[in-house]
């Protein structure tokens, strides 16, 4: 059976739904430190592809939360605390190995301007970390479960599409949001002398995100 988007939802609940997600991207928050880091280290393009991996793990929560997957991160202390610490591992170790890359090294002067300084990693790279770090946050598994479900109406039918339709939207409000955040970081990076601090600044960000994952309580 095929459902229309206009068919799913009523214009009071996909507004109040609409409202909620701006709130809740505006709100500062794990995934924009990390596109800032990402975007202090490599550049504007770097924290674009950052923000849309780190959204590519929404999409993922979005599916889990259809599922019924996230109910075991909510209703299991050990399945939490696994997933937590090893995303908090995850961020750890990336920033230790980028902080210790910059002992030793030299400073690099600044290009003349833009984003020719600093590494470029891999877009799929970039890609796949942001998705990672995103689905390995086992509080926004359990937020999914109790956020999506209060705009969803069984009665209306295509539940899994409701579903995907709300996630749809978050993932590219998402987007659009920690995007604005690259270009502005993007802006201040430019006036950073040397390449070593970049990383210095990166690394240190990765290393406080993944301790304060290590410590998020259900």
């Amino acid at each position: 059976m095929h459902w229309a988007p206009w068919e799913l939802f009523d214009a009071t609940t996909f507004g109040t739904y609409l409202a909620a997600a701006g709130a809740l991207i505006v709100a500062p928050g794990p995934g924009q430190a990390l596109v800032v880091a990402r975007t202090v280290q490599g550049g504007t393009r770097a924290g674009l592809l950052t923000s849309i991996g780190l959204n590519l793990g929404t999409l993922g929560h979005t599916v889990a939360a259809a599922l019924g997957l996230s109910a075991l991160l909510l209703a299991s202390a050990t399945a939490f605390t696994v997933v937590k610490l090893v995303g908090a591992v995850y961020l750890v170790v990336l920033g230790t190995r980028m902080l210790a890359g910059t002992f030793g090294s030299r400073p690099v002067a600044p290009p003349v301007s833009g984003d020719a300084a600093g590494p470029k990693l891999p877009s799929s790279r970039l890609l796949a970390h942001g998705a990672v770090t995103g689905l390995l946050n086992p509080k926004v598994a359990v937020f999914f479960l109790a956020f999506l479900p209060q705009f969803v109406r069984p009665e209306r039918g295509g539940v899994l599409i409701q579903f995907a339709t709300l996630g749809v939207v978050l993932a590219t409000l998402g987007v659009l949001g920690d995007s604005l955040v690259a270009v502005v970081a993007g802006r201040t990076r430019r006036r950073m002398a040397t390449s070593g601090w970049r990383e210095r600044i990166t690394g240190s960000l990765l290393l406080a995100l993944g301790v304060r994952l290590a410590f998020v309580r259900r």
